[in-house]
């Protein structure tokens, strides 16, 4: 996709275009844009969708797992015909099919720390949609020696959170400033706690807002802060984060 916009993508991206942070210049940086999501569960098939949508140009979309009976509940790519497909593999079609003028590509493993690197080369915002600490961490390492902005999103039960790591800055803290790395044998995970799969949709799709900003205007308001979610109250709370002057990545 090209970052010329024709009479058919200024139709199609009117309703954004209109708002005075995005207009011609901001949808022509969505267009020349290069997202990474890793993870195409919950959080990831709402975040992909949404920028999908809103003309980034080009989207990679990461998972290593196949589409399972369990997922249906909350992982809206999928349908029924996807089952045993693997998960990168369905979820690029599926995008593709919603916007044929943007390029997308699958990459059918989970994110190593090598490949990881050479990755954050050709792209220039992460979504970390991934449900476990250990590629968490891996991911957050790689962002900070890349030096590229990470958007950051978790839940379980009816509990959520979401982060931007912009590691252009300099003291930015990390994700193990606010979770150490090495806390996995105490990690708990929704297929034992469960989790509510609308909370997801709207946390992926917080995912895709920042992302959007951070190709638009080149910052978050949420860039060094955290953003805690009760879906059973709707209580939202927001907590500066400081850098770990002890943390093992970024100190």
């Amino acid at each position: 996709m090209t970052d010329t916009l024709d009479d058919a993508a200024l139709l199609r991206y009117a309703r954004q275009i209109l708002l005075p942070e995005i207009d011609i210049a901001g949808q022509q940086a969505l267009a020349a844009g290069r997202v990474l999501i890793i993870g195409m569960g919950g959080l990831g098939c709402p975040a992909a969708q949404y920028l999908a949508a809103a003309g980034v140009g080009n989207l990679t979309v990461c998972d290593g797992d196949q589409v399972d009976l369990s997922n249906l509940q909350r992982q809206i790519l999928y349908g029924e015909a996807d089952l045993g497909r693997p998960k990168a593999l369905a979820a690029r079609d599926r995008l593709r099919a919603m916007n044929q003028q943007i390029r997308v590509s699958a990459w059918v493993e989970s994110a190593q720390p090598e490949s990881l690197a050479a990755a954050l080369d050709t792209h220039d915002v992460v979504l970390d949609c991934t449900d476990n600490f250990g590629s968490r961490h891996a991911i957050n390492r790689a962002c900070r020696n890349a030096g590229k902005p990470l958007v950051s999103a978790a839940a379980i039960r009816w509990e959520g959170q979401l982060a931007v790591f912009d590691f252009r800055v300099s003291e930015s803290a990390c994700y193990a400033c606010l979770y150490p790395d090495g806390v996995e044998d105490t990690e708990d995970t929704c297929s034992r706690s469960g989790v509510l799969g609308p909370l997801l949709g709207v946390l992926g799709s917080m995912q895709a807002a920042e992302a959007i900003r951070l190709l638009c205007t080149g910052h978050s308001p949420l860039a060094g802060q955290l953003l805690l979610v009760d879906a059973q109250s709707w209580q939202w709370r927001q907590i500066a984060l400081r850098r770990d002057p002890a943390c093992g990545v970024c100190a």
